[in-house]
Parts: structure tokens; C-alpha cells; sequence
């Protein structure tokens, strides 16, 4: 399930094309390839393959979201909220093929940029973790660089200023995911968390 969010603003991009393709009412330089791949047959149902075409972009809206959410980048992200206002812009305010098109093209971009400029730890599990992590104390703020295990989660830690025993948050697998300046290495290469 965790893949699936991951890919998302790629399925939608890609099925917001293949649904312009299929439209070749707002999108007639796509009308003669459409046909060619045999999807000229959906012009009758153009209303259903426009709101199709919409769900689409707003799969890879929510995707870019996502990919915003998980690899912190702003550029991505600015230019799939203007190819997503583009979109909806002209379907439903000033009818403009210019618009429809860069939008569209924006779509496709962000989705390249999310996939190929993400880092290589989300998508490669052989990546190297990094191993050293600041633990900071939420009861007197005493930071302390810890090394993480990585064959097992460290689920207790004793601050060695104050004494208070840290667990790890609700949602988090341990101190180091709660605590840390670093997630713990599980949470890095995205394998199984912890066991």
C-alpha cells in the first residue's frame, strides 16, 4: 500500500494523458493518436472520459502532495499545483487549449521530477543508512549522539542527564524515530520497520 502512495502522481499523470488522448474535443493535436491506438471510439462518451481526465489530475494532485510530504521539495510540487490550476482553469472557467496543454505537460514533468530527482534511500533499498543519530530529551533537552543498531529497534532509551526513560510515540517504532535528528535505519531504506 505504501508503493501505491509512493506512484501515485505517476498513475495519474499517466491516465490524465491517456484520457486527453481519448478526448479529442479539448484536445485535438491528440485526436489523430487517439485513433491510431484505437481509443478514436470514446469520442461519443467524451463527457465521462472529461470527468475521467479530472479524477486523473486530482489522483496526481493528491500524489504530488504525497511526494511533497515525503521528499520535502518545493519546485516539484509549485509546478504541479500551477499544471493542476492550469487544467482546471480552463475546463471550467476560459476554455483555452494553450492551458490545457502546458498543463497537462506540467502533469507529466512533476511526475518525471518526483520520480528521478527524489533521493536514492526512497527508492533503493540497498542505499547505506546513516547510522549516528542526536537523541534529544523532551524533559530537559539534553542532546546526545547515539548510534543506531540495525538489525533491531531500540525501543527504550534512559537519558543520561535527567534519568527519564524515552519510548517511542504513538506511530513511531522507536526512540530514535521519536527522539532522533535521524530516522532510524528501517525507516531510511524503507525496509520492514524494526523486526
Amino acid at each position: 500500500m505504501k508503493r501505491f502512495f509512493a506512484i501515485l502522481d505517476r498513475i495519474g499523470s499517466v491516465g490524465a494523458l491517456v484520457a486527453a488522448i481519448a478526448a479529442p474535443c479539448c484536445f485535438p493535436v491528440f485526436a489523430a493518436v487517439g485513433a491510431a491506438v484505437g481509443l478514436g471510439g470514446l469520442g461519443r462518451f467524451e463527457g465521462p472520459v472529461l470527468y475521467a481526465f479530472q479524477g486523473f489530475v486530482l489522483l496526481s494532485l493528491v500524489g504530488f502532495l504525497g511526494a511533497f510530504r515525503r521528499q520535502k521539495r518545493i519546485g516539484p510540487l509549485a509546478l504541479g499545483l500551477a499544471s493542476v490550476a492550469s487544467i482546471f482553469f480552463a475546463l471550467h472557467f476560459e476554455f483555452s487549449s494553450l492551458a490545457l496543454y502546458a498543463g497537462l505537460a506540467g502533469l507529466l514533468v512533476t511526475a518525471a521530477w518526483n520520480y528521478f530527482g527524489s533521493s536514492p534511500a526512497s527508492f533503493h533499498e540497498s542505499a547505506s543508512p546513516i547510522l549516528r543519530s542526536v537523541i534529544t530529551c523532551p524533559h530537559c533537552a539534553h542532546a546526545s549522539e547515539e548510534t543506531m543498531p540495525t538489525d533491531t529497534c531500540r525501543f527504550f532509551y534512559d537519558c543520561p542527564a535527567c534519568g527519564a526513560r524515552l519510548r517511542p510515540k504513538d506511530g513511531d517504532c522507536c526512540v530514535f524515530c521519536s527522539y532522533g535528528s535521524v530516522k532510524c535505519p528501517s525507516k531510511q531504506t524503507g525496509a520492514s520497520c524494526c523486526g
